[in-house]
């Protein structure tokens, strides 16, 4: 396989990199929520990127398949499973960040850290 064929990896470590910068870089609790679901979406594509097989087939047994060769259906469970505890984090999150707003007047970080020191 040649490296540019691989292009889905290439998303992947483009959507992790650009969602980690986001986490690290801003003061903005909205905007690190939305890093971490941008990280959190690039983990989503490698799982499903590593469930692709070759010339399999979902699996469903047959009596006349013989030989036959099955995708496995573990991973996309498991990342539905994990899209819906992601969406429930991220409200929980954003429900956060109004409280913390109501009761501060602001969402950015460094404004937070200094009230608090105060």
């Amino acid at each position: 396989m040649a490296v540019l064929g691989l292009y889905n990896y290439w998303v992947f470590a483009l959507l992790l990199m650009i969602g980690l910068y986001v986490v690290i870089s801003r003061e903005n609790l909205v905007k690190k929520l939305i890093g971490l679901s941008i990280f959190q979406s690039a983990v989503f594509l490698l799982y499903i990127s590593m469930d692709k097989v070759d010339g399999g087939t979902a699996p469903i047994l047959r009596a006349d398949a013989e030989n036959q060769l099955y995708s496995n259906p573990l991973p996309q469970v498991l990342i539905l499973t994990a899209i819906v505890v992601g969406i429930a984090t991220l409200a929980l999150g954003l429900a956060i960040a109004v409280r913390i707003n109501e009761a501060y007047g602001t969402i950015e970080e460094d404004e937070l850290l200094e009230m608090d020191r105060e």
